[in-house]
């Protein structure tokens, strides 16, 4: 092989170095969130990041109604000076119970999904580390839109690719390198 494409060769591997350190240097912090955040996610239920769920003390009856949940966890927050908008409710039916989530905070209230009675109240943690994962704590402090997680996800994944891709580069080209010089 010329002298010339050798040449060619070592400068793209100069440049892919040099633009591998500079994006993955500033990206490294996020990685590393990222990383982090996942094992715990991964992990959630065995690191009780995540109130247990309990069951039902009633054998048999009938369910109470979603609005009536809503009521229960509304009383609950007021009882405890926190914001009562709920974000959503989670019914177990094998458990015989319901998880009221809140809008403005990572509290769930367990309520009995036969008697009404409330089993526990808990934080969430893994719902605040699923939003640092994601990037969408930014927007729950701030707009409440996605638009900071959507800017977030699209940077992080951009730079990932082409981290992956200079990287593939930085461990083909040497080899490649070495065969045009042995030729």
């Amino acid at each position: 092989m010329s002298d010339s494409s050798i040449q060619s060769k070592v400068k793209s591997l100069r440049w892919y170095r040099r633009v591998h350190k500079w994006i993955g240097i500033p990206l490294l912090l996020f990685f590393l969130l990222i990383g982090i955040t996942s094992i715990l996610l991964a992990w959630k239920k065995k690191a009780e990041l995540l109130p247990p769920t309990l069951s039902t003390k009633v054998e048999q009856g009938t369910w109470i109604l979603p609005s009536e949940m809503v009521k229960i966890g509304d009383e609950e927050m007021k009882k405890l000076g926190r914001d009562s908008e709920v974000d959503r409710i989670d019914i177990r039916p094998d458990k015989g119970t319901a998880k009221v989530t809140f809008k403005t905070h990572f509290t769930e209230i367990q309520v009995d999904g036969f008697s009404g009675e409330v089993l526990s109240i808990g934080t969430r943690h893994s719902d605040w580390i699923e939003k640092v994962h994601d990037g969408s704590i930014i927007d729950y402090y701030t707009t409440g839109d996605e638009g900071a997680k959507l800017t977030y996800s699209t940077l992080i994944s951009i730079g990932l690719i082409f981290l992956a891709i200079s990287g593939f580069y930085m461990w083909y080209y040497p080899k490649k390198i070495r065969k045009m010089k042995a030729n």
